[in-house]
Parts: C-alpha cells; sequence; structure tokens
C-alpha cells in the first residue's frame, strides 16, 4: 500500500470496540517500532508513549472523566473507554532543556521542533494503526488531565501530555471525509 493509500484510509473513528483483527503484541511491537523510526530534530529523542490496555484502560478513561469533575459526557468518555487502548504522547522536557542549555543559538526552537517530531509520530502510529485494520482518534483532554494521568501511570514531572489516541476495532464506519482543498492548497508557478 502507498503512502497515500494509507492515508486515506486514515480516518477519525470514534465507534471503536476491543476486538483485534490481529494480535496485541502485534499492535504494540508496531508502536514501538515507529517511535524508534520517527524522525527528532538534533536526534534529541524527546517523544515518550505510553500505550494503555486492559485495566490501565479502564482506568485511564475513569481518570480522565474523575479529573473534570463530572463537566463533560459520561457517554463520550466511555466511548473513548470502549476502545482497546489509548495512546498517550508525551514531550520530555527535560531532554528538551538539556538541548537548549547545550545549543543555545538554537534554544527557542527546541520546543518547536519537539512538537513537530510528535505530530510526525501521531500521524505514522494513527496510520500504521488503520494498516493493521485498527481504527483511532485523537484527543486533547490535556492539561486538565496532565497531573492525573503522570499520577496514574507514575510518570515524571517532566512528561507533557500532548495528546490521547483511543484506538480499537472499527465498530462502524466514519463520516465521509471533505475532500475540497481549494482553501488550503495553493499552487504557485
Amino acid at each position: 500500500m502507498s503512502i497515500t493509500d494509507a492515508l486515506k484510509q486514515r480516518r477519525s473513528v470514534y465507534n471503536l470496540g476491543r476486538n483485534l483483527p490481529v494480535e496485541e503484541d502485534q499492535v504494540l511491537d508496531f508502536i514501538t517500532e515507529t517511535t524508534k523510526l520517527v524522525p527528532d530534530a538534533f536526534n534529541m529523542k524527546s517523544q515518550r508513549v505510553v500505550v494503555a490496555v486492559g485495566a490501565s484502560q479502564d482506568a485511564l478513561w475513569d481518570t480522565i472523566y474523575d479529573a473534570f469533575g463530572g463537566k463533560v459526557a459520561r457517554e463520550k468518555i466511555d466511548g473513548f473507554k470502549a476502545a482497546y487502548g489509548t495512546v498517550l504522547y508525551f514531550i520530555d522536557t527535560d531532554v528538551v532543556k538539556g538541548l537548549q542549555e547545550q545549543f543555545a543559538t538554537y534554544a527557542a526552537n527546541f520546543p518547536i521542533w519537539a512538537q513537530q517530531s510528535n505530530g510526525m509520530l501521531q500521524i505514522n502510529i494513527w496510520t500504521g494503526l488503520r494498516e493493521l485494520g485498527l481504527g483511532a482518534n485523537v484527543q486533547h483532554y490535556n492539561p486538565v488531565i496532565d497531573d492525573a494521568v503522570k499520577k496514574l501511570f507514575d510518570l515524571p514531572d517532566s512528561y507533557q501530555l500532548i495528546a490521547q489516541m483511543p484506538f480499537g476495532s472499527i465498530e462502524a464506519d466514519p463520516q465521509p471525509k471533505d475532500e475540497d482543498t481549494t482553501e488550503r492548497v495553493f499552487i504557485k508557478r
């Protein structure tokens, strides 16, 4: 499959289940390998990934619900909880700060470059999950949930939560994608 074909299949799937079409180890190995392969400026390796499955998946989404004190719909949270697992994307700010100190000329750019790498990691994992026959979506409940998630998974303070990606079996097809790019792509010759 070409990268374009894979990207066309990658969609935000919200109706997710726990019926994996592949072995769990295949999914976890893919996430690990992709994290290793995605580039990072100055090879800083600032990306951190936590994959919650099983009891950790349930605890994660219950923790997220509790962090909002009931101000988010339980049904919405339970939809994400119904997924097989969730990939949590972080940037290790200690790594970024270390490179800012080491290469002062570029100090302002390291947080930007870390965000760019995190975005590349997200799209690569998201697209690869789809190639494995899984659906996923990206959520941004941070920063409200940051401290609760760090406590739940005993993570260092230096981990900055960027996004949450529930993934699982596709229980219903997503809505059609808007294909109009006339206001987004401009070709100049």
